[in-house]
This record gives structure tokens, C-alpha cells and sequence, in this order.
């Protein structure tokens, strides 16, 4: 087929700048979905993406354009999430185009994650084609807007679309824009194939669905193929491209092209995201160099309720592992929960995310504890380990250094509200760097902070102070020594370890007593006093009593000698005594949840 009508592009953006938007609308004025079937975020096809407005994976689909210069063009999208928990799912679609298209609200102007996109294109060497997007807000300000796309991002302002994506104005403009400035893919098809993996889903009809970008050669309907880094070899079984938002079979995918295949890939684990596929008979020299692996940020552990539902949320987490190679996960047992897995994440909203549709989508009843950070332990000998569960941290004796890691965080925000945004990060032992000015409103300020001060409430607190206008980003820096402490919570002596977690000394008394008061209220009164207690090691610092359910045992007796209530009360005390000592406390799953959020 021939490559220059091909074009290969993606919708870059902040969360909540129009993404989702601007592709219903080019999926409407290509007429690439029926009207009947017209609703909103149409590329989001998970519940969950609508419910919350987000873009969680990024999603590809094949339309035909008929250009003004008489022309027809075949573009490939993808769209994007924005949120910075799902860089990973942008940085892989990138790697599959040739040119982004990259959003900005018209209202909010640049933000942080505006920026880290646009470095992510830029260093994939893709065309960028600024869109001003929301233009029909009648309270914006248009040329504040430009000015930070000028100074900021270096584009021209002739460059500049303005575009609604709601109403639909400027659409053929970015279209148009499109066909001109972005390139053709590159590649020869009578070279060996060479194609990237850059995405998968698991289909219940047909097992393993792959998505590729082929760059050399041609991928033929069943043909021989090999997965060079996992070594594995199939037969291809289905080809086809997503056109109209369905699979489509097709007889090849040549150089340039976009599309998927099934091959009786029933093991999720036997595909690795970024691995490069070859044929068997003529195979490549070398491999595509893939993705940089991501490193998980956040840990916690995830347990099912019913013991028995272990081996069904291992199948899930399979499949999960294969729609999102960012997550990690490795078994694990627990005093309180027996069997489960300690998983890692990039984000809180990243954990969240996976824990919904692990419910919904696998009808499972989950148990989490408390997120935690990877520690990194130099021991008396002078070993390093690293630590991302409080079971694993040494005993205090064997402890010469702990670090934890530090991320350098950036934060774009009001002006007027840089006062009380620097109180935020420097309550949360951050340290200052440095501060640019974008604009007469706007102002950007650099941060390096222990990156457990920010995974948990630090962005809600900082939307709250910005009234919604200010944004972050992060990446990991490096490792700084910290003090270290393992806060455990004991119910009536037993450790519960899902409420353990590893934090800087100085905060552990401010959260002890937050978490106590917190469980007081959460768990419910059972017939026997429940002790809550918050230590480090042996020492308790903080601790709230849950009162015992009243029995009036001696309601039934109508007058007579004292003795016979005493009686009854000492019955009465001495079963309190068994139960305490015996009885096992049940803790609601709100608790866990609620404890999470401290």
C-alpha cells in the first residue's frame, strides 16, 4: 500500500483540556462512526474512564480522510490520558507515530503536564502541532494564552490552531494541519519485518489481542512469527486494523501501517510491551530498542476478602499485566490476610484505578493496605536492600542508613497563590529550587521532595489552595537519607500488619494518633473491648479504646440479696475476659480504605 497517504499521530494533553473531545469530534466529521451510535468519549470504552471524565488507556482507531487538495488519507490516532500517574500509556503511543497533536485549554492555559508532553514528543522527534482548544469559553483570555505558547514552548503564533472541540469549530483545520506538516511513516516493505508492540488486550473470544506498529517488511495473514526478546514463536491467526471502533480483518499490514493480530496467545504472561516481531523464515538483524522498563513508585499489598478467590485474582492480575505493563505485582502472605500479592504502581490514582476495575471487571472483594514507598537500607555490613513492605525493614540494631527517594516536582500555578503553594511544599520537607515566571498570572516553581509527602492528598490540597488552577508533575530523582520508623497498629495485642507502614520519624506521632482516633470511630462495638494501639517497637504512642457492648444481665432479677447481681456480674466479666482474649475483631473494608487516605 502506498505510505504517503498514511499518517500516524496521537492527542497529547493535560487531564481535562479536551483529549476525549476533539476525537469524538474527528471521529464525527470523518464519519468513522455511526450517527446512531454517537455518544461522548467515544475512544474511552471502559465505564470507568466516563464515570470519572479520564482517560485511563490510551486508544488507537483508523479513519479516512478526504483532504482539500483531492486527496485521500488514512490517519491512525491515538488518544492519550493526561493525568501524570499514566505517562507510561503516553510514552508507548508515542513511540507508534510520527507527529502529536498537543492540547491546550484556552481557560487554564499551559499546565505541568502540557509541558511534560511536549518534551516526551520532542524527544521522540515527532511534528507538533500546537491547538488552542475551548475558544468558545467566553471568559478567556486568548492572548495570554499564546504568549506562554511563544515564550514557553518556542512555537510561532501563526502556528497556533484555536479550535473547540465541543462545538466543533477548527477541526478541519487541525485536520488539514495534519495532512501537511506531519510526515509519512518511513520504511521499506521489502525489507525484513520489523514491528513494534506497543499495545495488548485480552478478549475472551480470542485470547491475546496485540497491537503493533509495523516500521519494516510485512506482516501476512498466517504467516510465522517471532517475538525476539521473549523468543516465542506463532502462528498469526487474525490481522485487521480498528476501523469504526471494530476489529476489521485485513490480509497484511505493510510498512507504516497500524494494526493487531491474534495468534492462540492464551498465556497474558508470554507478551512483553515493546518486544519486536519478526518472521520466522526472514528474520531482522536487530530489535527495536523498545520502551524504557517503568519504575513502580507506590506499594501496597492487595488481598482477596475470601481466600478462596486467590487463584481467580491471579488470572486478573494477569490479564491486567497485559493492558498495563506499568504495573507490577509478586506474591506475598500475610499474618492477617494469608495469601496474596505485594503490588507496585506509578500513582495513588494509578493503585486506585487498578483496584475498581480489578472489582468490577473480575467481580473480586479486595483487601489493600496501607501504600508504601520503596526505602532503600544500608545495613550494619554495609549491604543495601531495598525495602517496600515494613515486614522486610531490618531490626532497628542491624540499621546504619536508611534513604528514601526524592522526586524533583513541578508546579504550575497563580501568582497570587505562590505563598501559601511553597507553605505546602515545605510542610511537606520539600526543598526549594527554582521559580519562572510564564506569564503576568502564571508562574512555574520547582520542588524537591520525599515522594511519600506527595502520593497520598498533596494534589488535592494543592487544588484546593489554586481554586482548581494549579497543576504538577513529577520524576523520580534520587535517594536521600531520611529516619526512618515502622508504625504498627495492634488490636488488642495482635498486629494487624495491613495498617503497618514505614514513615519519617517526626511524622509518626501525628499520624498514630490521626489513625487510632480514625479506627475508634470505624470499627464497630463488638461484645468484648477492643484495645487500638498505635507503637514503634515496643513503645506505644498513641491508643483508643472501642467500649464493649452493654448486656444488663441482671434485668431478670426482681429484688432478692445483692449477691445474686454480683454473681451475675462476675459471670458476666469473666466471659468478657475469654472473649477479649479469644475473640477475633472484625474490621469493615471502609477502614481500610479510610486508613489509606491518612
Amino acid at each position: 500500500m502506498n505510505k504517503s497517504i498514511f499518517r500516524n499521530f496521537c492527542i497529547i494533553a493535560h487531564i481535562d483540556h479536551g483529549k476525549s473531545t476533539l476525537a469524538d469530534r474527528i471521529l464525527e466529521l470523518t464519519a468513522s462512526i455511526d450517527k446512531r451510535h454517537i455518544r461522548e468519549q467515544l475512544l474511552d470504552d471502559m465505564d470507568l474512564e466516563r464515570e470519572r471524565g479520564i482517560t485511563i488507556k490510551a486508544s488507537m482507531v483508523r479513519l479516512d480522510y478526504h483532504a482539500k487538495d483531492g486527496k485521500s488519507y488514512i490517519f491512525n490516532l491515538i488518544d492519550t490520558p493526561g493525568h501524570v500517574d499514566f505517562t507510561y500509556e503516553v510514552s508507548k503511543s508515542l513511540a507508534a507515530c510520527e507527529g502529536a497533536v498537543l492540547l491546550i485549554d484556552a481557560a487554564q492555559g499551559i499546565e505541568a503536564q502540557t509541558v511534560a508532553n511536549y518534551y516526551l514528543a520532542k524527544e521522540n522527534d515527532l511534528e507538533i502541532i500546537p491547538v488552542i482548544n475551548k475558544i468558545d469559553i467566553t471568559t478567556i483570555d486568548l492572548p495570554r494564552v499564546k504568549r506562554q505558547i511563544t515564550t514557553l514552548l518556542g512555537f510561532n503564533e501563526e502556528d497556533v490552531i484555536l479550535a473547540s472541540a465541543k462545538e466543533g469549530t477548527g477541526i478541519i483545520d487541525i485536520l488539514e494541519r495534519i495532512v501537511k506538516m506531519i510526515p509519512p511513516p518511513i520504511g521499506e516493505s521489502n525489507s525484513p519485518a520489523k514491528a513494534l508492540v506497543f499495545d495488548c488486550r485480552y478478549d475472551t473470544y480470542k485470547g491475546v489481542v496485540v497491537f503493533v506498529r509495523v516500521f519494516d517488511g510485512v506482516l501476512n495473514m498466517d504467516s510465522e512469527i517471532l517475538l525476539m526478546h521473549s523468543g516465542k514463536t506463532y502462528r498469526v491467526e487474525e490481522l485487521g486494523v480498528l476501523k469504526d471502533l471494530k476489529y476489521t480483518k485485513v490480509e497484511s499490514l505493510s510498512a507504516g501501517e497500524v494494526g493487531y493480530f491474534t495468534a492462540n496467545i492464551r498465556e497474558p504472561r508470554e507478551i512483553i510491551i515493546g518486544d519486536t516481531i519478526t518472521n520466522t523464515k526472514n528474520p531482522c538483524a536487530n530489535a527495536l530498542p523498545g520502551y524504557k522498563t517503568p519504575k513502580p513508585l507506590v506499594f501496597c499489598g492487595i488481598y482477596p476478602v475470601n481466600p478462596g478467590d486467590f487463584p481467580a485474582l491471579r488470572d486478573a492480575m494477569d490479564k491486567m499485566k497485559l493492558s498495563d505493563a506499568s504495573f507490577i505485582f509478586e506474591p506475598e502472605h500475610s499474618q492477617s490476610f494469608g495469601a496474596g500479592f505485594r503490588c507496585g504502581f506509578l500513582g495513588l490514582l494509578h493503585m486506585e484505578i487498578m483496584q475498581e476495575r480489578l472489582q468490577r471487571e473480575y467481580d473480586l472483594n479486595l483487601i489493600l493496605t496501607v501504600p508504601n514507598v520503596v526505602y532503600k537500607i544500608k545495613k550494619s555490613d554495609d549491604s543495601l536492600i531495598e525495602v517496600d513492605t515494613p515486614a522486610k525493614l531490618p531490626a532497628e540494631g542491624e540499621i546504619k542508613e536508611a534513604l528514601e527517594p526524592y522526586v524533583s516536582l513541578l508546579m504550575i500555578v497563580p501568582i497570587e497563590t505562590i505563598e501559601p503553594v511553597c507553605d505546602l511544599a515545605k510542610s511537606r520537607r520539600g526543598i526549594f529550587n527554582a521559580k519562572e515566571f510564564l506569564s503576568e498570572d502564571r508562574i512555574k516553581i520547582t520542588f524537591d521532595i520525599p515522594l511519600s509527602e506527595i502520593i497520598v492528598d498533596f494534589y488535592d490540597r494543592l487544588k484546593s489552595i489554586t481554586k482548581g488552577y494549579g497543576s504538577l508533575d513529577y520524576e523520580f530523582n534520587d535517594y536521600f537519607p531520611t529516619e526512618l520508623v515502622k508504625l504498627e497498629v495492634a488490636l488488642n495485642g495482635a498486629v494487624c500488619d495491613a495498617f503497618s507502614s514505614l514513615l519519617y520519624k517526626e511524622k509518626a506521632m501525628v499520624k498514630a494518633r490521626v489513625m487510632v482516633e480514625r479506627l475508634k470511630d470505624l470499627i464497630p462495638r463488638h461484645v468484648f473491648e477492643i484495645a487500638i494501639q498505635a507503637k514503634i517497637g515496643n513503645q506505644i504512642i498513641a491508643s483508643e479504646k472501642v467500649r464493649a457492648l452493654s448486656k444488663h444481665v441482671t434485668g431478670k432479677c426482681y429484688g432478692g440479696d445483692i449477691t445474686r447481681k454480683r454473681k451475675l456480674w462476675n459471670i458476666q466479666k469473666e466471659g468478657k475476659k475469654r472473649l477479649k482474649r479469644f475473640g477475633k475483631v472484625e474490621i469493615p473494608q471502609e477502614a481500610f480504605l479510610e486508613v489509606l487516605k491518612i
